[in-house]
């Protein structure tokens, strides 16, 4: 809701400044469709050469995610640490061994299934199971399990900000393009320089244009994406970083309840429950 509405701002401001205080959308129009085929068809010729076609792919998937912002909300993070506390629970009780049906087959067990926000992300729950199955193959050295988990996490946080860092790249050279775009223009108006002050006009201003261009896109659109498909990275690594905490505290000797309140100590202040309002949740999880 809020990129809509920053959409809309960003555009009514300029434009709406622009005519309200005595600009002709005229020249800008007219001179829009070929200085859109210069900056635009450059921008994005340059955005193909400098990165590979699983980020170019990326990118283009990742763009509806400012509007959608993270899938990870306060439900998907209580459900996450109801999910963990039982897991955990189950271990201590029952052992390792009572939870391998589990995590071989996440998708199939009635544990996993009950908390359906959390299922609804293939990778976290692979994720999960995969690091469980480590405590069935003698990986229970806290320390050894916290820096796997960092390592991917890491590397997922690194995957995830692709797009991100492949907009930015496009929004730093924005600007340059559009000073292309105005020196053509330029040049254009030095080969006409033989007509009257009006014409000469029009061709000045719609060089300009060019400059305009590049600068509005870069800093108004491109940039502000970029920054907010970064954000979104991050948003969701804390996800896993929730994950990290619960299973390392595990690993250190301590109970599921103590576990899970380090976990719940992981998860973004917007979305965190309080402590009694997780408590009374987990106290009915058998």
């Amino acid at each position: 809701m809020f990129a809509i509405i920053g959409l809309v701002g960003v555009f009514f401001c300029v434009f709406g400044g622009y005519v309200i205080f005595g600009g002709k959308m005229g020249i800008i129009i007219e001179a829009l469709p070929k200085e859109i085929m210069i900056i635009g068809g450059s921008g994005v010729s340059s955005f193909l050469i400098t990165n590979s076609a699983h980020t170019v792919k990326a990118s283009g998937k990742d763009i509806k995610k400012i509007f959608a912002g993270s899938p990870f909300h306060k439900k998907e993070y209580i459900e996450l640490l109801s999910l963990l506390y039982q897991i955990l629970k189950t271990m201590k009780s029952k052992g390792v061994l009572a939870i391998e049906q589990h995590i071989e087959k996440p998708l199939e067990s009635n544990i996993f299934n009950a908390y359906p926000a959390v299922m609804k992300s293939n990778t976290t729950v692979k994720f999960i199971a995969d690091y469980l199955r480590m405590f069935s193959i003698g990986v229970d050295n806290p320390i050894e399990m916290e820096s796997l988990m960092e390592q991917e996490i890491d590397k997922m946080k690194h995957e995830d900000q692709h797009s991100s860092h492949a907009i930015q790249g496009l929004a730093d050279a924005l600007p340059a393009l559009g000073i292309v775009a105005a020196v053509l223009g330029v040049i254009k108006t030095m080969a006409s320089i033989t007509e009257p002050p009006e014409v000469l006009g029009k061709l000045i201003g719609g060089a300009l244009v060019g400059t305009f261009l590049g600068i509005f896109l870069a800093y108004c659109l491109a940039a502000p994406i970029a920054g907010r498909l970064k954000g979104i990275a991050e948003e969701d690594s804390m996800f896993y970083g929730v994950i990290k905490t619960a299973i390392v505290a595990h690993l250190g000797g301590y109970a599921p309840q103590v576990s899970i309140e380090a976990a719940r100590k992981k998860v973004p202040t917007e979305y965190m429950p309080d402590f009694n309002e997780l408590e009374e949740i987990l106290s009915q999880i058998n």
